[in-house]
Order: structure tokens, then sequence, then C-alpha cells
């Protein structure tokens, strides 16, 4: 219920930034499991469009890929440097290391 005192706020939009190639999975040829789909700049790009810092649940929305997706490739991301992670209450904010 609404009254006089109730703020309403916008709600956000975001625009994808991935790659504008086909998303067409493709099958690793020794292994045979499905090759990832998206690239880690993909990544990097959604927390820059956040402002340096974002979520896993914002960038999987901007990547346009599922939660976990994002967590896996975020935490690989964090083992070779690229980005590093905070604790923010129960969630992890994702920052790139170039940015500080």
């Amino acid at each position: 219920m609404l009254n006089d005192e109730t703020v309403l706020l916008p709600l956000r939009t975001y625009e994808v930034v991935v790659s504008d190639e086909p998303m067409t999975p493709e099958r690793d040829d020794e292994s045979g499991k499905y090759t990832d789909t998206y690239r880690d700049q993909d990544f990097i790009e959604a927390i820059r469009v956040e402002g340096g810092m974002a979520g896993t649940s914002t960038v999987a929305e901007i990547v346009g890929c599922t939660h976990r997706q994002a967590l896996n490739r975020l935490k690989e991301l964090r083992e070779q440097d690229i980005v590093r992670s905070k604790d923010v209450g129960r969630a992890l904010a994702w920052q790139i290391q170039s940015d500080e």
C-alpha cells in the first residue's frame, strides 16, 4: 500500500555486454565436453559496467549466464589474479585487479 511517505525507486536495467559472435556451444575434440560460450572479457566488462565493483548476481545478469557460471568463472579469474573478491554480507563483490 502506498502512502505519502512511500518512496518508489526506479528499476535498474542492464545492457548485455557479451560479444556479437554467435554463442553456439562447441565440443572439445579431446574431452567431448562443451566449451565455454562466454569469454573472460565478458565478465571483466560486466564489472566495469557497474563502476568497477559488482556482485556475482549482477555480473551473471549482465553477461546473460547463470549465477553458478558467473561464480565459477569469476573464481577462475581470481586464481589468475585478474579480479579480486570481497565479502559483503553473504555475497561476494568482485573488482578488477588493475582498477584499484
